[in-house]
Order: C-alpha cells, then structure tokens, then sequence
C-alpha cells in the first residue's frame, strides 16, 4: 500500500471513530459537502442543528454505503424504489419512505417519513463504509445560504465547530440531490437534481408526477434557500441588460452572471461566467454565489438557463435564491421576465 493510500485509510478511518464517539464530521459527496452525525446518536444529531442554526423540525437526509441498508432505515419498500435504486445508486438520488419506527425524530422532523441515499463520491463511499451505520447530513453550511461545494467552502463557514473536515476536492455535481417521495402511489418529485425528470421517467413511466410544490417540511425546501448575501435577481437573455442598468445607475455594485459577456454591459457592471453547458453551470452556481459575496456585490443579475432537463434544477436553485420559491419552476421565460424590473 502507498504511502498516500495509507493516508487515505488513516483519515477515513479517523473519521468514522469521530462519528462513532458522537461528533461531527464534514464530508464531500458528489452533490455538495455534507454535514454528518451518527444517524442514531440523537445527541450528535442535535448538534448538527445547532451548529447550522436550521430548524429542528426539518428533516435531515440519511446516507447509506449502499442499497442493502434500506431496509434498517425503512418499511413498505415499494418495488419502484428499489427499481430506481438500482438504477441511479450510488448517484445523485434522495428516495422518501416509510421509516421504521426505531429511526429518531430527531432525523425525520418528526414524521413518518425518512430520506435516504446513497452517495457516489469515493470518500463519501469509504467513509460510510468505515463507519457502517446511517451517516445524517445537510448540507454543511449556516442554514439557508450557499451550500458548500469544496472543502475551504466548509472551513470558511463552519470550521472552528467541527472535529474533522475531509477534503474531497471540488463536488462534480454541485447542487442538491434530487428528492422522489415514494410513499404514495404515484411518485412524486420534490426537489429537481441532476437526476431528471428525464431519467425518472426512464424507469418509472407515466407513474411520475413532475416537479409539484412540496410540503414544507422537506430537505431545502424554505421558499429563500441557496442563497449568497448580495440579492438575487432573476432575468432573461433579452431583458437582463436592462434590469442591470436600472439597479447599477441608482449607485448599486451589480453584477451580471449569464453564459457570454455582453457587449453592451455598463462600465463598473461585474460579469461573472455561467458558461454554456448545464452541467457546467450546475458545477459553478454556488461557487459564482460566494465569488459575487466577495466581490461585494449587493446585487445579482442571473440569467435563467432554459427549463429543460438540469435547467429545471438550475431554475429551483436560482428562484430559491431570489427568494421566490420554487413552484415557479418550470415556469415559462415571459413569466421570468415580468419579475423585478423595477428597484424599490
């Protein structure tokens, strides 16, 4: 064994003995870092709300190493949810399901109801693994803001109040997993990821209800969510030159995220590239939020991608941040363009 994979085993293994005694650890997966306590260890649990001043009726997400694990977690599987687990684990995938009596409130909020999934990324899988229970995670940022999508990320928000960060690198995916709620019937997404509607339909058929309003009390469900501290406001390709002047000309440092550099920006006007590609962009949202905190803008113009595929994702993210909720979705681009045009 190299010298660098004994490193990777220590600190794997060191990790999983900071959740075994009930503390709190930071961990990559492929979405975004995740904040993780011992999933049975109510105490350890606890402290995850504490350290990010969220809400403790708000569910958390549990991770699993892998699929074999359902069953301790949850009751009344449903044969499409291990269909879709088979299809998309480890990945990008949050399944709602019935929980078994013994998983704490503390996880669920006090439902009925436990999500769970499985990560892909590799320190995530080793650390699961290492560890060999439910690992509860949010995204390891304060409550509400941008999550984490590199380690630096985790130590600039919250490293004094944890035990142990791992270092993962840059997260490929970069935005929240997708969340089905399989209790019912008809599976219903609430919350858009990089596992699309698309790829849900792939599996499940007409047996999918699409991107609806989800209760409150879902994983990153607060209408203002995702969001940096300069303002967001949401625009089109053809109206986003116009509602950048009128915020710049009344003294504002603005800044103007969209896929090319206008030839028309206003001088003093930050532009910050979102790239052509939804994947791409999915990667660098949350970092263009913290790169436009540090610029100090106090408001920014993001051009929504198109509602199709991750654009419907995307669109979630960027409505959240605006904080105008995310049942407008899917909404069409002459909704968007009505929205804040006028500063108050």
């Amino acid at each position: 064994m190299s010298r660098d994979n004994t490193t990777f085993q220590q600190t794997v293994l060191e990790a999983a003995t900071v959740l075994r005694n009930g503390g709190n650890v930071a961990f990559p997966t492929e979405t975004v870092y995740g904040l993780g306590a011992d999933a049975r260890n109510i105490e350890a649990v606890n402290r995850i709300f504490a350290i990010k001043g969220r809400p403790a009726d708000h569910p958390l997400i549990v991770h699993l190493a892998d699929e074999s694990q359902l069953p301790e977690w949850a009751r009344e599987i449903p044969s499409k949810a291990w269909q879709l687990a088979r299809a998309f684990w480890p990945g990008p995938l949050t399944l709602i399901l019935n929980r078994r009596p013994e998983v704490p409130d503390a996880v669920t909020g006090g439902l009925e109801t436990v999500a769970l999934r499985v990560p892909s990324h590799p320190l995530a899988q080793a650390l699961l693994s290492a560890f060999g229970g439910g690992v509860a995670a949010p995204s390891a940022n304060r409550y509400g803001r941008v999550s984490p999508t590199t380690a630096d990320d985790v130590r600039s928000e919250l490293g004094s109040e944890l035990e142990l960060i791992l270092d993962g690198g840059p997260c490929q995916v970069g935005i929240e997993s997708t969340i089905v709620d399989m209790t019912s019937a008809s599976p219903r997404i609430l919350r858009p990821g990089a596992i699309t509607e698309e790829d849900l339909f792939s599996i499940l058929g007409d047996n999918l209800t699409p991107v609806t309003p989800s209760p409150v009390h879902c994983p990153g469900n607060k209408p203002s969510h995702y969001a940096p501290r300069s303002r967001v406001i949401i625009a089109t390709h053809d109206n986003a030159i116009s509602k950048v002047t009128a915020w710049h000309i009344r003294g504002n440092r603005v800044g103007l995220l969209s896929p090319s550099r206008p030839p028309d920006l206003p001088s003093g006007v930050s532009w910050l590239d979102f790239t052509k590609s939804n994947t791409t962009q999915a990667m660098v949202l949350y970092q263009r939020f913290r790169q436009a905190d540090q610029l100090g803008l106090q408001i920014l113009v993001v051009v929504m991608p198109p509602e199709q595929g991750l654009g419907i994702a995307l669109r979630d993210r960027l409505l959240r941040a605006a904080g105008l909720g995310s049942i407008t979705a899917q909404m069409s681009d002459h909704t968007v363009e009505s929205l804040e045009t006028i500063p108050d």
